[in-house]
C-alpha cells in the first residue's frame, strides 16, 4: 500500500467519506473487494463524478488502514480538515449560535456535538488546544458526514477567545451542575455561544467566571447526569427553537448583529441543579 503525505488523513465510514469528496482535497478511495452495497456504489459514482482515484483492496487490508476501527468497506486517504480562524469565523456570520467545549477530551463526545450541532443549524464550534480532543478520523466517523460542514476554530487560550466573543457583541453561556437557573431561562434569539465542561471537570474557574450566564438542565429521573453530548444536543435543540419561533417576526441570519442588551435578572431556576458529564 503506498504511503500518503504527512499532512494527510484516513477517513473511515460510509457518510464520513462520501461528505469528504468534493469538498477535501481525496488521494484515493479504498473499498473493499466484493463489497457492492447500494452506499458503496454511490461512494463509486461520486468519485468517478470528482475525478477520485478508487481502489480495490482485500478487507484485511481496510481494516489495517482503519486500525479496526469500523470502515464500513470504506476508506478514504485526504487532506486534513483545516481549523477555521475565529476571526473570520465570527466576522462571517451576523447572528452567530456557536458551541465551545471546554477540555473534552473523548472524541466520540466531540464527534457527536459536532453532529448535533450541524443538525440544529449551529454557525460553528470552538476547541482549546490543550489538553482537548482535536479534529481526527474517529471524530469524523462519530460526526457521519456532519464535520465537512461546521467551521472549527482552534484556541490557544479559550477565555481570551471568550472575551474576544464578548467583544464582538455575543452572549457567553456556560452550562454546569451548580448553576442556579434553568438553561430553558437563557435567550438564545441573541447572538450566543454555548460552553460545555469536560467530562470530569466541568467548567474551568477562568472560564465559568468569564461566561455572562451560567445555567443547568434539570433531571427528574433517578439519572444524576447527562453525557456532555447529550447536554448540548438539550441546549442547541432548545436554541434552534427559540430561533425559529423568532424567525416569524424577523431573520436572524440576515439582520445585523444585535448589541449585547445590559444584563438582567433572570428567574431561579426551582429544583436543585444536577450535573452535566460524560
Amino acid at each position: 500500500m503506498p504511503r500518503h503525505p504527512q499532512n494527510s488523513e484516513t477517513l473511515y465510514g460510509i457518510n464520513a467519506v462520501r461528505e469528504a469528496i468534493g469538498l477535501r482535497a481525496i488521494e484515493y478511495v479504498l473499498i473493499a473487494r466484493g463489497a457492492q452495497t447500494p452506499r458503496v456504489e454511490e461512494i463509486r459514482r461520486a468519485c468517478c463524478e470528482h475525478g477520485v482515484l478508487v481502489r480495490l483492496v482485500p478487507f484485511p487490508a481496510l481494516d489495517r488502514i482503519a486500525a479496526g476501527a469500523h470502515h464500513q468497506n470504506v476508506v478514504a486517504v485526504c487532506a486534513a480538515k483545516p481549523y477555521d480562524d475565529l476571526e473570520s469565523m465570527i466576522a462571517s456570520e451576523p447572528h452567530p449560535l456557536l458551541v465551545i467545549l471546554d477540555g473534552v477530551e473523548d472524541p466520540a463526545n466531540l464527534g457527536a456535538v459536532v453532529r448535533t450541532a450541524v443538525a440544529a443549524g449551529a454557525s460553528g464550534a470552538i476547541l482549546p488546544e490543550r489538553r482537548a480532543a482535536g479534529l481526527s478520523a474517529a471524530v469524523a466517523r462519530v460526526a457521519s458526514g456532519a464535520l465537512e460542514h461546521l467551521k472549527v476554530a482552534r484556541v490557544t487560550n479559550l477565555t481570551r477567545a471568550l472575551l474576544d466573543l464578548k467583544k464582538a457583541g455575543i452572549w457567553v453561556y456556560g452550562f454546569e451542575a451548580s448553576a442556579e437557573r434553568s438553561y430553558l431561562d437563557l435567550d438564545y434569539t441573541l447572538s450566543c455561544a454555548l460552553v460545555f465542561g469536560s467530562e470530569g471537570q466541568g467548567l474551568h474557574r477562568l472560564v465559568r467566571e468569564t461566561c455572562d450566564q451560567l445555567a443547568h438542565i434539570p433531571l427528574h429521573g433517578p439519572v444524576d447526569s447527562l453525557n456532555v453530548s447529550a447536554a448540548a444536543a438539550v441546549t442547541l435543540y432548545e436554541a434552534a427553537r427559540q430561533r425559529h419561533q423568532a424567525s416569524g417576526a424577523r431573520s436572524p441570519r440576515s439582520e445585523a448583529r444585535s448589541p449585547r442588551p445590559a444584563a438582567r435578572e433572570l428567574p431561579d431556576s426551582g429544583p436543585h441543579p444536577t450535573g452535566l458529564k460524560s
